[in-house]
């Protein structure tokens, strides 16, 4: 029998990324799709308009909590898609600058947002699509997405004491009709709830997803590169 050839267990994130940075320039090759890979290149944009700075959510908004399920095996793919101990999330300056709005307003009442996901690295959207390939679920990324521009964000409301959910019908990454952000075969708590949440997104600029009652988004994403900068080269430059 022929020998079996095994890789040591320690070389599977290498080669991730190795794969994602092949398939990342893959992507970009064959489109015209601008990404920002550099650092300096992202300094250099937000030096010329500081409407793009990347805000850290948890330091900007005093109370907000977080569940990144993409750090996590707790996701519809049942795999890490970000560094395990990612424990920090981003939005472009004006989108957080709402956000923290919203969640004052809810604060007033008891109620907070709880994040399960803000900015995405571009190379973990490749990594979607070479895992998926399903526009239904994941964004192509011959386009880009909300989250890769910073200015998308999947959240829910909490009870700010007990740090209970809002019943919102279904969970995160539900890919359902019931998830619809205007299916209404639903019990009445639930509408008010889902009815709440994007009430207080609209009223502060956001919009909502159509197949998402938890995706939220600001317009004019033609203003923002998309971006491939790790978590942590944020984290070291805050």
């Amino acid at each position: 029998m022929p020998n079996k050839i095994s890789i040591p267990f320690t070389i599977y994130p290498l080669l991730l990324v190795i794969l994602s940075t092949i398939a990342v320039r893959k992507v970009v090759a064959q489109n015209t799709l601008h990404v920002i890979s550099d650092w300096k290149e992202y300094r250099h944009q937000v030096k010329n308009d500081p409407s793009k700075k990347m805000v850290e959510l948890s330091t900007f908004i005093p109370g907000i909590v977080y569940d990144l399920r993409y750090a996590t095996t707790n996701n519809f793919m049942k795999r890490k898609m970000y560094p395990a101990k990612t424990d920090v999330t981003y939005l472009r300056l004006p989108a957080a600058e709402a956000l923290k709005k919203v969640q004052e307003e809810l604060a007033t009442t008891g109620l907070g947002l709880k994040i399960f996901d803000a900015y995405r690295p571009y190379s973990v959207t490749v990594h979607f699509w070479e895992l998926i390939k399903d526009e239904r679920y994941v964004a192509n990324p011959a386009k880009g997405s909300g989250h890769n521009r910073g200015i998308a964000v999947d959240l829910t409301i909490i009870d700010l004491k007990s740090g209970i959910e809002l019943d919102m019908g279904t969970g995160f990454d539900n890919f359902t009709d019931t998830a619809h952000s205007n299916f209404q075969h639903l019990d009445k708590k639930v509408i008010e709830n889902r009815k709440l949440l994007r009430s207080l997104m609209e009223k502060n600029g956001f919009k909502v997803l159509d197949t998402e009652w938890w995706h939220f988004f600001i317009p004019g994403s033609d203003r923002y590169e998309v971006l491939d900068l790790p978590f942590k080269k944020f984290k070291n430059h805050s």
